[in-house]
């Protein structure tokens, strides 16, 4: 019987000779930097079949990392690592990555063993609301579907019906068009609060008037099981259970996400 949880593939000690580091020397002069990876993927079937096309190939990944480290100067090695792991992320089927990067010549005027950094990314299933009640409703969510679905990081995995509300909170004006959208993203929430404010931006959102008519409006409503409250970030968000024009779109796509919060399925609210 498979029991129900992740695999682990584990490279240790991948040395890669390569041009990092903040002094000029550094960028001119090679020096050793150490790879510790640790892949996370199912790879039940692999096993079953003894098939290499059901797991990831750990040589592949050796060769991408050598490629990123060798062929980029970064002044820091926290740049490297988070470029090795999405590049993992962006090339292998993985769940998540954690790695970590150690520079044993650090220039450091002391005796040490070993300097390192460690970092961890891991893909999350994440619901948005997304609404628009200015101008070409439909083309600012049609761009923000667009812009999502072409940042490093998100994939756009589902979409709602576009549907037409009421203005909601006693200030805006107009009708909105609303819709839901599912993303899976390796990005921590507040990078992705901080794409989505972009985005929101380029859709020539003003923040002027609180619960006004805007040309874009983007809320992160679920980040997986992640329960956040934070002075810029609520997740799941405070008010979703109270508004249609959120719960309708996110249980066409999602219906069987459980909250939480609260314990239930969408369907079930």
């Amino acid at each position: 019987m498979r029991v129900n949880c992740m695999d682990s593939i584990k490279i240790r000690g991948l040395e890669v000779n390569a041009l990092h580091g903040v002094f000029d020397s550094e960028k001119i002069q090679k020096q050793p930097f150490i790879f510790d990876v640790d892949l996370e993927l199912d790879f039940f079937g692999a096993a079953e079949y003894d098939d290499l096309n059901k797991t990831v190939n750990y040589a592949e990944v050796c060769n991408l990392i050598v490629e990123i480290a060798s062929k980029n100067t970064f002044s820091l090695i926290e740049k490297l690592a988070y470029e090795c792991a999405f590049g993992i992320l962006d090339s292998f089927p993985v769940q998540g990555v954690k790695i970590t990067v150690w520079k044993p010549q650090a220039p450091i005027e002391h005796k040490f063993g070993n300097v390192g950094v460690t970092v961890g990314c891991r893909r999350e299933r994440v619901l948005l609301s997304l609404g628009s009640s200015m101008g070409d409703r439909k083309g600012y969510l049609d761009f923000a579907i667009n812009r999502l679905n072409s940042t490093r990081g998100i994939k756009v995995k589902k979409v709602s019906s576009y549907i037409q509300t009421p203005p909601y909170g006693g200030v805006a004006q107009n009708s909105f068009l609303n819709c839901a959208a599912e993303i899976q993203t390796y990005l921590t929430p507040g990078a992705l609060l901080e794409e989505i404010h972009a985005i929101e931006s380029e859709g020539k959102r003003e923040r002027t008037v609180r619960w006004g008519d805007r040309t874009l409006d983007i809320d992160i409503i679920f980040f997986g099981d992640k329960i956040i409250c934070e002075d810029n970030l609520t997740i799941p968000h405070a008010d979703y259970k109270n508004r249609p024009f959120v719960l309708q779109p996110l249980k066409e796509i999602a219906p069987d996400f459980v909250c939480p919060l609260i314990g239930k399925r969408l369907c079930e609210l």
